[in-house]
C-alpha cells in the first residue's frame, strides 16, 4: 500500500528582496502527484507536522545554503504546541533553526488563540522565525497579527489593487519590526505596485515559478532593483539583508574552503556559536589567498578557521544604512569590502549586508532627491511633502498642512525686478529650512508658493517665525499669507483631500490685509482668522 510520501514531491520558489534584486530565501511547496494531502494536513496536525519535516529534508538534499520557508497550518501549531521533530531534523542536518522561517498559514477560525500564541512562543524559543502567511486573503484578525509579532508578513497579491491598505500594512510591519512581502506576483504591473506601496520582498510566477531544483536566478523587470527616496535618517538596513553563509565556530579551515569553492556567490562566511551569535568573520578573498599560498593548505586545512577570521562587524536589525557605513568606516581600509552581520535583539545573525548594496541605494536616493529640488531654494517639491502626508495619514497621526506665499508677488517682480523677487524667495526658503526641525517638512512648489507640514503643536512657533519678520524686496515692504488646515487622525483619506481642504483657506487668507494667517479644520465648516486686518472676527463663514 502506497503512503502519502510515495506520491509527494516538493518544489522551491525564490523569495526576492526587492531592494537588492537577490534571492532572500526559498519557500518549499508540497506538490502531490495524486490526492489532496494538504487538505488532509489541514485536518490532521500530526500529518502536517510530518509534512513540514519532509519539506525541510527535501531542501537539505538539494544542498541549498539559502534560508528556508516551511509552511505549517495555524491549527497544527496550536494543537501540537510546537514542532520538536522539525527542530530535531534541522539540528541533525547541521543547519541553524533561525535559518528556517515557519510560514503560519490560515485558517485561523476556531484555532484557540492562547494555544497558538504559546506554540509560537515555543518555536521562537527554539530559534525558528515566524511569518504570517496569506494576510489580506485569509482570516487573520489584526489583533492576532500584532500578538504574533511575526518577523515577516506575506500579503496576497490581490491586495495590490488597494495600495492604501498595503501602505498601511507596511506601517504596521515597521511598528512590529517585520518585513512586508507580497506573494503571487504575476505581472509587471503588480511588481511595480508592490514596490511603490512599500513591499520589501516578493515572490510569484513573474519573478520565478516553483521548480524542482532551487533557483537563484530570477526575472526582474527593467529598471530593477530600485530604491525609493529615502527619509533623512536613511533606509533601514533590514531592506538590504542577504542570506548569510554560516558555519559553527568550531569549523575547520578545510570546511570553510569547501563551502567557498562550492558556492562562488558567497562573499564570506560567518562563524557562529551554538546560539547563532557571530564570533568570527571570514572574508572570501583573504581566506582563499592564504589557503592557496605556499604550504597554505598543509598548514591550515585541519586547523580552526577562526584563526583566519576577523572580529565580525555587526549592526542591529533596526539600524539604518548610514549607521552601517559608520561601522564600516571604523578600522582598517583592508576590511571595507567585508560583509556586515545583521543581528537581532539577542545578537543572533539574521543575515549580512554588502557595502555595494548600501552605497548604490544611498547614491540613488540622493540623485532622486536632488532631481526633485527646486533650483532656486534647493527645497524639495510637492511630491516629497504629499508622500509624507500620506505616510502620516497611514500612521494615524494628526498633522497640520500649511500653504505660504508672498502677497501680490507679481507686483513685487514688476516694481523691484525679478532679481529682488528671487532673493526674497530664497530668503523665505532659508528661514523655512531653519524652522524645519524635528518632524517639520518644507517644500517649494514653484513661484512664491511653499508647503509646510508639521505637528499641530508646532504651528504657533512656526507662524511667528515666518510672519513676524519685516520682509522686503528692493527696499519695498512685503507681507506673507499663511493658510493652515488641521487634520486629526482619520480626518482625510489622502493628500488630495488635504489639499482640497487647504485651497479655500488660502483664498480666505489672501483676502485679508497685511500679514495673514487663516486656520481651518478638515471636515469642519468655517475657519479662524489668526492674523490679518479682520482678526476681530473670530469666525467667518
Amino acid at each position: 500500500m502506497r503512503s502519502w510520501t510515495d506520491t509527494l514531491r516538493f518544489a522551491f520558489q525564490p523569495v526576492v528582496n526587492l531592494m537588492t534584486g537577490g534571492v532572500a530565501a526559498l519557500e518549499i511547496l508540497a506538490r502531490p502527484e495524486g490526492g489532496d494531502v494538504l487538505a488532509e494536513a489541514r485536518r490532521d496536525p500530526e500529518l502536517d507536522g510530518r509534512l513540514a519535516v519532509s519539506a525541510f529534508r527535501a531542501a537539505v538534499r538539494k544542498e541549498t545554503l539559502l534560508p528556508l520557508h516551511v509552511n505549517v497550518f495555524a491549527g497544527t501549531l496550536a494543537d501540537l504546541g510546537g514542532l520538536q521533530p522539525l527542530h530535531d531534523a534541522v539540528r541533525e542536518a547541521g543547519r541553524m533553526p533561525w535559518e528556517v522561517t515557519l510560514d503560519v498559514c490560515p485558517p485561523y477560525a476556531h484555532v484557540p488563540r492562547r494555544a497558538l500564541l504559546e506554540a509560537v512562543s515555543a518555536v521562537r524559543a527554539q530559534g525558528f522565525r515566524i511569518c504570517a502567511d496569506g494576510v489580506g486573503d485569509g482570516d487573520a484578525p489584526l489583533r492576532l497579527l500584532t500578538d504574533l509579532a511575526p518577523e515577516l508578513v506575506k500579503l496576497d497579491a490581490s491586495l495590490l489593487a488597494r495600495p492604501a491598505a498595503v501602505r498601511a500594512m507596511r506601517v504596521l510591519c515597521d511598528e512590529l519590526g517585520a518585513l512586508l512581502a507580497v506573494e503571487g506576483v504575476e505581472t509587471e504591473a503588480q511588481y511595480a505596485a508592490a514596490r511603490t506601496a512599500g513591499a520589501q520582498w516578493a515572490q510569484g510566477e513573474l519573478l520565478a515559478p516553483p521548480a524542482r531544483l532551487p533557483a537563484t536566478d530570477v526575472y526582474l523587470p527593467a529598471g530593477s532593483p530600485g530604491v525609493p527616496p529615502a527619509p533623512r535618517s536613511g533606509p533601514p538596513v533590514r531592506q538590504f539583508v542577504r542570506p548569510a553563509a554560516l558555519l559553527p565556530a568550531s569549523a575547520s579551515a578545510g570546511q570553510v574552503r569547501a563551502l567557498l569553492t562550492g558556492s562562488p556567490e558567497v562573499s564570506g562566511v560567518l562563524l557562529v556559536d551554538r546560539d547563532g551569535v557571530p564570533v568570527r568573520s571570514v572574508h572570501r578573498s583573504r581566506f582563499l589567498l592564504t589557503m592557496s599560498g605556499r604550504y597554505g593548505h598543509a598548514l591550515y586545512a585541519d586547523r580552526p578557521a577562526a584563526k583566519l577570521g576577523d572580529v565580525p562587524r555587526t549592526v542591529g536589525v533596526d539600524a539604518t544604512a548610514w549607521e552601517v557605513l559608520d561601522v564600516v568606516a571604523v578600522g582598517g581600509r583592508g576590511r571595507t569590502s567585508d560583509d556586515v552581520a545583521v543581528v537581532d535583539a539577542h545578537g543572533r545573525c539574521v543575515g549580512v549586508v554588502r557595502l555595494a548594496d548600501l552605497v548604490r541605494a544611498l547614491a540613488e536616493s540622493r540623485v532622486e532627491e536632488a532631481a526633485g529640488l527646486n533650483p532656486l531654494t534647493r527645497l524639495p517639491g510637492s511630491d516629497a511633502i504629499t508622500a509624507e502626508v500620506d505616510r502620516r495619514i497611514a500612521d494615524g497621526r494628526a498633522f497640520a498642512l500649511s500653504w505660504l506665499d508672498v502677497d501680490h508677488f507679481k507686483q513685487v517682480n514688476d516694481r523691484a525686478g525679478f532679481a529682488a523677487g528671487d532673493e526674497l524667495i530664497r530668503a523665505v526658503g532659508r528661514l523655512l529650512s531653519r524652522a524645519a526641525s524635528g518632524s517639520t517638512r518644507v517644500g517649494h512648489i514653484g513661484g512664491d508658493d511653499f508647503l509646510v507640514l508639521t505637528d499641530p503643536e508646532a504651528l504657533e512657533g512656526l507662524a511667528s517665525r515666518v510672519l513676524d519678520v519685516p520682509w522686503a524686496a528692493g527696499g519695498r515692504p512685503v507681507t506673507l499669507s499663511l493658510a493652515t488646515v488641521l487634520c486629526p487622525p482619520g480626518g482625510v483619506p489622502d493628500h488630495r483631500q488635504a489639499a482640497a481642504c487647504l485651497a479655500p483657506l488660502k483664498e480666505a487668507a489672501k483676502a485679508l490685509r497685511g500679514a495673514s494667517w487663516v486656520l481651518g479644520r478638515a471636515g469642519a465648516p468655517g475657519h479662524e482668522v489668526r492674523r490679518g486686518s479682520n482678526r476681530a472676527a473670530a469666525q467667518t463663514g
